[in-house]
């Protein structure tokens, strides 16, 4: 109890919103290769052998990974109640199109190899290319229109009304943010790729992950001066309650121009993450290019990570503003759930998050090294 009363309200919000942060990166950077692998598979992969070599490289681990989405879906949900229920009833048509896609791709992987028809395995190839491309660009839509602003409102009850629609979600802004999404995490397949083939389909994956590299740090900086000239950010008006019930009506908002860039000017500190964005995806592109891939990879991540990281600094205090009213917006300060819940949730990440860190670093640890194309042809593995 004393550790209870130590960690108060407002510090326990702010420590959540920082988990959610660490979740989202941790299925960017896990899930994110297996997500490039597949958008890369039919373009860097010629032979059938070739391609069932690629698709083995994330066999292994691709379930594993899955961990951190669901992860990152039951955090929003304990944590931030209202904020789950807006963004999975308002993205619903959205949320469920990445869903269909993440679910072709265990059944690609299952059926791919049960027929010896080149037509059969090529539409399962294909399967697993949307099953890597559309979830990648839809989240990075949906972080686009995020910052745009969600048209939803609340009435004084708290029931939630969804004014939008599936096709308004991609506007110019939101569909260059998802192309910053794809871009990045096809360089952390290319990277992956690297590490675990070699030959033709490995040095394919480093001319095609030299080339997204640089277009990541382009479309980011193209995105950041979109956000600062044609997005205007929301600002709270009212004095800030950190300590009281989550209820958003309590506060007052204004849209305002340059608004998600004014965390950058009064916190020097947070300039940090956009620079880690571009420094991590430039760094990529040359270790990619000087072929030491194990650096590679470590530097896409630290891209990823920045690049989330500028959105969440950008944003803070807000998580989820609202197009119809700023005052809906939902906040750190009055979205969460009550004092108790967040610390019996913490106690609980504490204990079993560094669990789950630890198996999957031995699981990569017995599984690393490159997929035998030599094993594969021969049939004597249970590969894909």
């Amino acid at each position: 109890m004393i550790l209870h009363e130590l960690l108060n309200y407002d510090t326990l919000r702010v420590i959540w919103w920082l988990l959610l942060g660490i979740l989202l990166i941790g299925f960017a950077v896990m899930d994110g290769f297996d997500l490039g692998t597949g958008t890369l598979l039919p373009f860097v992969a010629k032979t059938d052998l070739e391609r069932r070599v690629v698709i083995n490289t994330v066999g292994p681990v691709w379930e594993g990974n899955q961990v951190w989405l669901v992860l990152g879906g039951g955090a929003i949900f304990a944590a931030w109640p209202q904020l789950y229920a807006v963004s999975f009833s308002g993205f619903y048509l959205a949320m469920f199109v990445i869903l269909v896609a993440l679910i072709l791709r265990p059944v690609a992987f299952k059926y791919r190899s049960k027929r010896e028809s080149a037509t059969w395995r090529s539409a399962w190839d294909w399967a697993l290319f949307v099953g890597g491309f559309v979830p990648a660009l839809i989240c990075g839509v949906a972080l686009g229109n995020v910052l745009q602003g969600v048209p939803f409102r609340l009435t004084p009850e708290m029931y939630i009304h969804y004014d939008g629609s599936f096709f308004g979600l991609l506007n110019p802004f939101a569909v260059l943010c998802g192309l910053v999404s794809v871009s990045m995490l096809v360089t952390h397949g290319a990277a992956w790729i690297r590490i675990k083939t070699e030959g033709p389909v490995a040095e394919r994956a480093r001319a095609v992950g030299s080339v997204t590299a640089l277009l990541t740090a382009v479309l980011f900086g193209l995105a950041g001066l979109a956000l600062w000239m044609w997005v205007d950010g929301y600002q709270i008006t009212s004095a800030i309650q950190t300590t009281g019930p989550s209820n958003p009506l309590f506060k007052t908002a204004a849209v305002a121009p340059g608004a998600w860039f004014q965390n950058y000017a009064r916190y020097g500190w947070t300039l940090a993450a956009p620079v880690l964005g571009f420094v991590g995806t430039l760094l990529a592109f040359v270790l990619i290019r000087a072929r030491r891939d194990n650096l590679a990879i470590l530097a896409s991540a630290l891209g990823i990570a920045g690049i989330i990281l500028s959105v969440g600094a950008s944003m803070f205090p807000f998580i989820l503003p609202s197009s119809v009213d700023p005052r809906f917006s939902l906040t750190v300060w009055d979205s969460s759930s009550s004092h108790m819940t967040l610390f019996i949730m913490l106690v609980s990440t504490a204990i079993f998050l560094p669990l789950i860190l630890l198996y999957t670093s031995w699981v990569y640890k017995v599984l690393w090294g490159k997929v035998d194309a030599k094993a594969i042809e021969d049939g004597n593995t249970h590969a894909y």
